[in-house]
């Protein structure tokens, strides 16, 4: 019986390369389709582990799909997939020539692109932040002439990830500085075609969840909820993740009912999907966006240690169509806390990092000293994290804020840029500002 052959969509980044070695591992052999640019810089141990790679020009999805299922029939791939949420379409595209499990294709752009998101929302009843989508900062303007702007709203990007381009306006004089931002963020990756359309949609008071969710052959099942910490002000990004969380009482069985229905909504059928929730304080649940994937943010790795399920084993057997594990081998918790700067400048030093060890597995410093640094505005400004577990949910929390306060992220810069309550240092020269905590 010849060993499994599995595609991966892109081997680069933190989960699809766990992905790539967790199916090594397993005896599969792996390749992976990719772009020039990026297969340029895939390092000496990817490659090791990759028996072929595919690089096209993704820029030209047609041309891509075509070189893909041209190269998964060639090498008779049994299983396709992606950890990459700008390739979900495409994937559910090659899934669907080659008669793979996969999703909708003719949905699947509902599940990336946030405009035709709130539209499959709204058709299928689904119950999301009031959202409009504009084409110009005219739209804006009118919107704003006429009253139709409830303050505080969200204004975003139609095709962004990350937090990236999304602000909170509160006053109504920066919604279009808020527009302008949502316009001119980066938009998706590899040059694909951009969706220049921007967001406007109410705000959800509330606490912000993700649900983490298989589905196999439209049967879904609800892995657990992960709490979020978030920034205040206009910002919001993603400091903390914490699993399993508890949802309110009696909100469960809503808050799943809801996730379900977007998840059909989207046309997801076979793989991951992460589901972004705001939940008031009545219960009610409100559905902010929905990705067909794995959540980022290393909640597949919070999921290994909290609950002892190798999502990475279970993307590949929902991919090649077998019986995913999907309960929990353990009943643990685990939280992950993102460091950030205080300002823009160069960063000095970091301090107080704990050791990995019993309770800490993992602890990463992402930026070096020396490297210029701004504030967080979206996911991808975080400077590093720690993760903390263990059997309970209120010590590992504890544990996660007393390990964050004695952190100390010092940036220097040539103007003074300060946050309230974080003295400079004083006399001429560069200014030197450090932050305890996200």
């Amino acid at each position: 019986m010849r060993a499994a052959r599995v595609l991966l969509l892109e081997a680069a980044g933190p989960e699809s390369g766990a992905i790539a070695r967790t199916a090594a591992a397993s005896g599969y052999q792996v390749h992976a389709a990719t772009d020039p640019a990026t297969h340029s810089a895939y390092g000496t141990d990817l490659r090791q582990i990759l028996s072929g790679c595919l690089t096209s020009d993704f820029s030209q999805p047609d041309r891509a799909l075509q070189d893909i299922v041209g190269y998964a029939r060639r090498i008779g791939a049994d299983g396709v997939l992606t950890a990459n949420e700008y390739l979900t379409p495409l994937l559910a595209q090659v899934c669907a020539d080659l008669g793979l499990p996969g999703n909708d294709p003719d949905r699947a752009t509902a599940a990336r692109d946030k405009a035709a998101m709130s539209e499959v929302f709204a058709l299928h009843g689904i119950t999301a932040p009031r959202t409009r989508v504009l084409g110009s900062e005219d739209e804006l303007r009118l919107l704003r002439a006429t009253g139709k702007i409830r303050l505080p709203c969200v204004i975003k990007p139609a095709d962004g990830a990350g937090s990236a381009g999304v602000t909170v306006v509160t006053n109504p004089d920066r919604a279009a500085d808020a527009w302008r931002a949502a316009a001119r963020s980066p938009r998706g990756m590899y040059g694909l075609p951009p969706d220049p359309r921007v967001l406007v949609q109410d705000y959800v008071e509330g606490t912000e969840y993700s649900v983490e969710s298989i589905t196999q052959h439209g049967t879904t099942t609800h892995l657990c909820a992960t709490r979020k910490t978030i920034t205040p002000g206009a910002h919001r990004v993603e400091v903390g993740h914490s699993l399993p969380a508890a949802l309110p009482p009696g909100a469960e069985r809503a808050v799943h009912q809801e996730v379900e229905q977007a998840i059909a909504a989207v046309g997801i059928r076979n793989g991951a999907a992460h589901t972004e929730i705001i939940v008031d304080r009545e219960g009610r649940c409100s559905v902010v966006e929905i990705g067909a994937r794995l959540g980022a943010g290393h909640i597949g790795i919070l999921l290994r240690h909290a609950l002892g399920i190798d999502p990475w084993t279970v993307l590949l057997d929902t991919a090649l169509g077998r019986p995913a594990h999907l309960t929990p081998a353990r009943r643990a918790y685990a939280s992950i806390r993102f460091l950030t700067s205080p300002h823009a400048g160069r960063l000095a030093t970091v301090t107080g990092l704990p050791k990995e060890g019993p309770g800490v597995p993992a602890v990463h410093l992402r930026t070096a000293v020396g490297q210029t640094v701004e504030p967080a505005q979206a996911n991808r400004g975080r400077l590093g994290h720690f993760i903390v577990t263990g059997p309970d949910p209120a010590a590992v929390e504890r544990q996660a804020e007393q390990i964050l306060a004695r952190i100390s992220v010092v940036v220097d810069s040539d103007t003074p840029a300060h946050r309230a309550g974080s003295p400079a240092a004083p006399g001429p020269g560069p200014q030197r500002e450090a932050t305890h905590a996200p």
